[in-house]
């Protein structure tokens, strides 16, 4: 039995600030093995993403809600998975997630994924929709568009894409495409110009360019609405050393009274983006993603690393799930366990009144999410 704290975070319905789809299709060994970890899997090398630290808890944490033993074999898993069928499945992990509200990032999924209310069915809550801005500016290019034009042509299409009812915020992923270190001044429309004419004569796909991917962020910037940044943690298209959020400090100061910036998973980094949190008004972070690679065993550990200079209000919840349902179910109980235990823990050393606690449990669950995305009340 847990403490008060504890118990406090297992009632709450968190608020998932940044998520993804979930696949509809039943998945065989190979598929689910796909979506398993962020790493390219090596066919014949003998080497099985449940031979992580992820594939433990999953075998040890989901199982039970399949109901299997705890550390059932992975045949034994996928097997009842299969029998249960993607829709049950997809079921029982969304609900025992206990989420409340889901910022879905509709920008990348797995094919045959969810859509956000598909997601907030499962979950028995209600989702939100990210907009991820190299989507926009790639669908854009896809469509055709005169060099000259594109900076008019990306601006009203971000207008019309955070105009749709329910989207919340807006999220780029330049960790992955040019990496932090990049010139933080606002690019002037010549440079813009210029740019697009080089990236849309190469053919206009995938954004990768360092100008134009300055001039998203300033977009975000004229948009508005929060803007989500990953940092750190990611698949092997990222350069680590380039997604330390520091390097964006110029850009931050710059920036400074405009709009909330989100830094999603941050791990390795995640005492970088503490710093920035306590530095800057308009930062923010999560451990999302790390925490279910680690396992709720760890958690506690990356949690009270992001904490040790984090303002209170500053550290949101995340899944970041993403294709399997299991990433939800995960999350959440490695979120729980974690702080919880941290907070009891300096409860009961007096480091900490309980009062206090029970607050910064619900401020990092589920409040400060509400404040930063200010959620439509229901009606």
């Amino acid at each position: 039995m847990g403490g008060p704290v504890e118990e406090e975070l297992a009632a709450l319905r968190l608020a998932d600030h940044h998520c993804h789809g979930v696949t509809r299709h039943d998945l065989d060994r190979d598929g689910f093995e796909a979506l398993l970890g962020e790493g390219r899997r090596w066919p014949g090398s003998g080497i099985s993403p449940f031979d992580t630290p992820l594939g433990v808890a999953v075998r040890r944490h989901c199982a039970p809600l399949l109901d299997l033993p705890r550390h059932a074999p992975a045949d034994v898993y996928l097997e009842r998975r299969a029998e249960l069928g993607a829709a049950e499945v997809n079921r029982r992990f969304l609900a025992a997630s206990h989420t409340g509200e889901l910022c879905v990032d509709t920008g990348y999924a797995p094919p045959g994924a969810t859509v956000p209310a598909e997601l907030a069915e499962l979950a028995g809550g209600r989702a939100f929709e990210v907009v991820r801005l190299e989507s926009v500016a790639e669908a854009v290019a896809a469509r055709g568009v005169e060099p000259d034009e594109y900076e008019g042509a990306v601006r009203a299409a971000a207008e019309e894409a955070v105009g749709r009812p329910g989207v919340v915020a807006v999220k780029s992923v330049a960790a992955y495409r040019t990496g932090f270190d990049l010139d933080p001044r606002r690019p002037t429309p010549a440079m813009v110009a210029a740019a697009a004419r080089h990236w849309l004569t190469a053919g206009g796909r995938r954004l990768a360019d360092p100008v134009l991917q300055r001039h998203l962020l300033w977009t975000a910037v004229d948009l508005g609405l929060p803007l989500q940044l990953h940092a750190g943690l990611g698949d092997s298209d990222v350069r680590l050393h380039r997604t330390d959020p520091t390097l964006l400090t110029d850009w931050l100061h710059l920036t400074a009274g405009t709009i909330p910036v989100l830094l999603l998973h941050c791990w390795p980094h995640h005492r970088q983006a503490a710093y920035l949190a306590a530095v800057f008004e308009q930062v923010h972070l999560d451990v999302g993603l790390t925490l279910h690679h680690v396992g709720p065993g760890r958690a506690r550990t990356i949690l009270a690393e992001a904490l040790e200079i984090t303002p209170f209000r500053k550290l949101l919840y995340s899944s970041d799930a993403c294709g399997p349902a299991e990433f939800y179910a995960l999350g959440a109980l490695a979120f729980r366990r974690g702080l919880g235990g941290l907070l009891q823990d300096l409860v009961d050393a007096d480091e900490l009144s309980l009062p206090d606690a029970l607050r910064i449990a619900r401020w990092a669950g589920a409040e400060n999410a509400r404040r930063v995305y200010r959620f439509p009340a229901v009606s």
